[in-house]
């Protein structure tokens, strides 16, 4: 009796002790991340979906799931969100709730599964320009190389992944020659491009006895909303303005700094979320500031307004519009007009606004508080005894001879000694009397003497 008194007691014990082992088992819920793709395929989707699957694979999501609607984007940001679904260790499923036309159909047939809803569509896969005609054959050649070779990936059949793109393949009662593939629900479903017809997320995880699930959407964390923000027209235009501003105002004013300071701000803000797009190259940025140094020389080293500063303009204003267009090293053949007027438009209103302030702030900012705490406002006049002068000795009223013709700048010799002279624009032959006017400067002013 004591004995099984004992037993019991023991019983008892362990069952205790698992319990708290039990109760973590039955909490235990499938997790499910579901990814919105319902915009034109290009970096900011690429960086989305990039963003998704490294949240899925740190969280240990067991099922990703994105629902698609889109006519497309850009064939190579396309191929990198295909590259990463098929690496990626778990079931990545697609839902697709209207369309996957072109780099969606893609996306779509790098998937583990596809799920589509009624009326949906899947194909129409041919590379286009940004006017809408069909793209040359290479980029063609390429894309059906990738469907096929996606769509064996996943045990799908190769032939009907390429007639997506080539309109001149015509095999069984599929298709039709001069006709680019594209499957409704029911036809996607008889030819195995999809499992079911669905009408939500639901319907999809019960189909693979999933019943217990959390479902998590994907969402922007505050860094990258921030990062979105800056990616707007129109704080990309402020931005502009702020850069070419405070370049301008530290180059008028140089040492003052808060311009310049204001502008390496702007230029981080402008520049940064462009190239964590993967919109910005390095030679773009390289560009811009090529294009800075450039003006600065002008301003600083060179005389007048040449060359070096049309470039520098060109460079400046061509780094600011590239960057903002998703361009394949000048290559626009896959760059939408709108986006690219859309940036035109951005930067010079950005530049144009700029200069609006260069005239109507620059008087105030000169004359404000603010400035004059920061800017050195001494004068050295010559009334009080300064001189810019680097003659050792007063040479104001010297005659002598011009050792070379001025025209209007050249040499004239004084005293036996040789120095630089300029005349004020005349024109004074070798040997011809002359009189010093002005030695402010490493040169001396000089006139001819009548």
């Amino acid at each position: 009796m004591n004995l099984l008194k004992l037993m019991n007691k023991k019983s008892v014990l362990i069952l205790l002790m698992a319990l708290p082992f039990l109760g973590l088992a039955q909490q235990k819920q499938t997790k499910v991340l579901r990814v919105l793709l319902a915009a034109e395929i290009d970096p900011r989707t690429n960086r989305l979906m990039e963003l998704a699957l490294n949240q899925a694979t740190e969280d240990s999501v067991d099922y990703v799931v994105i629902e698609m609607d889109t006519y497309g984007g850009a064939l190579t940001d396309a191929d990198e969100i295909r590259t990463r679904v098929l690496d990626f260790e778990r079931p990545v499923y697609v839902y697709i709730n209207k369309d996957a036309a072109s780099a969606g159909a893609l996306i779509s047939i790098a998937c583990d599964s596809i799920y589509m809803a009624k009326a949906a569509s899947i194909g129409a896969a041919t590379v286009v320009t940004s006017d809408g005609a069909a793209a040359p054959d290479k980029y063609q050649s390429y894309m059906r190389s990738i469907m096929r070779s996606t769509a064996e990936a996943n045990g799908r059949d190769p032939r009907i992944a390429e007639a997506m793109v080539d309109e001149t393949l015509e095999f069984d009662s599929i298709t039709q020659a001069g006709k680019v593939l594209t499957f409704s629900t029911s036809e996607a479903i008889k030819n195995g491009y999809c499992e079911a017809q669905v009408s939500s997320i639901d319907e999809i995880m019960e189909r693979s006895r999933v019943t217990d699930y959390e479902l998590i959407d994907f969402k922007l964390d505050a860094t990258d909303k921030i990062i979105a923000l800056f990616l707007n027209p129109f704080i990309s235009g402020i931005l502009i303005l702020i850069i070419i501003g405070g370049i301008y105002f530290e180059l008028q004013t140089p040492g003052v700094g808060f311009p310049i300071v204001a502008a390496i701000i702007a230029a981080t803000l402008y520049f940064v979320p462009y190239y964590l797009n993967g919109l910005a190259e390095n030679w773009e940025i390289i560009m811009f500031f090529i294009g800075v140094l450039l003006i600065a020389a002008e301003i600083f080293v060179i005389p007048g307004f040449g060359v070096a500063g049309v470039a520098g303009i060109i460079f400046t204003l061509g780094a600011l519009i590239l960057v903002m267009v998703n361009n394949d090293n000048l290559d626009f053949s896959f760059v939408e007009l709108d986006s690219l007027l859309i940036a035109s438009v951005t930067a010079i209103i950005g530049i144009m606004g700029s200069i609006v302030l260069m005239f109507f702030g620059g008087a105030r900012l000169s004359q404000s508080k603010v400035f004059n705490r920061v800017a050195l406002g001494t004068s050295m006049d010559r009334s009080a005894g300064y001189t810019s002068s680097f003659m050792k000795e007063p040479m104001v009223g010297k005659t002598g001879e011009a050792h070379t013709i001025l025209r209007p700048s050249g040499k004239v010799l004084i005293d036996g000694d040789v120095f630089d002279a300029f005349t004020r624009g005349n024109y004074i032959d070798k040997g011809a009397r002359i009189v010093v006017i002005s030695d402010e400067g490493t040169s001396l002013k000089v006139k001819e003497v009548e």
